[in-house]
């Protein structure tokens, strides 16, 4: 099944080209993240929730973005180092994108037009839930830390579809 979001081409933070399409079947959480933010620590908790449910199905997938309070100025080799070292995160990073503007990248385009999006992304560490057809099913917003009640059971929610 095609949907908008398994169309869109990716850069991983190594500058591999991807599709988005290597995910049919993966339940997707995608997070706009930055190094130098007060929701920075959230890698951590992203990088458990990776942990859990990598077997079941999930995938993360972390796009640094400058946009916010300029909270991610590195390179894509600094951003990477500053994860592995500091969060231990294992799960996939890509390529610095702009989540709004004019220089918006393709995947925010597609996110924040979705029914199920909360509206254009407004700070870094927000996630969007992908199901397993690559539907658009939820936008969390900053403040919905990884371990929240709320997040976790969509995610459970759609893995057991």
């Amino acid at each position: 099944m095609s949907s908008a979001v398994f169309d869109i081409a990716v850069k991983t933070i190594g500058g591999e080209d991807k599709q988005l399409s290597e995910y049919a079947g993966k339940v997707l959480l995608i997070v706009n993240v930055a190094s130098y933010c007060g929701y920075t620590p959230q890698y951590a908790g992203l990088e458990k929730l990776n942990q859990k449910y990598q077997d079941a199905g999930l995938r993360i997938l972390a796009f640094p973005c400058n946009d916010y309070g300029a909270q991610e100025p590195g390179s894509n080799a600094e951003i990477q180092q500053f994860c592995t070292r500091k969060y231990g995160v294992s799960f996939e990073m890509f390529d610095k994108v702009h989540a709004k503007g004019l220089q918006q990248h393709p995947l925010y385009a597609t996110l924040t037009k979705a029914a199920a999006s909360k509206g254009e992304v407004s700070w870094n560490f927000e996630k969007f839930l992908i199901s397993k057809q690559g539907e658009i099913v939820a936008h969390f917003k900053s403040s919905v830390s990884p371990d929240s009640p709320e997040l976790i059971a969509a995610i459970e929610r759609e893995l057991a579809k």
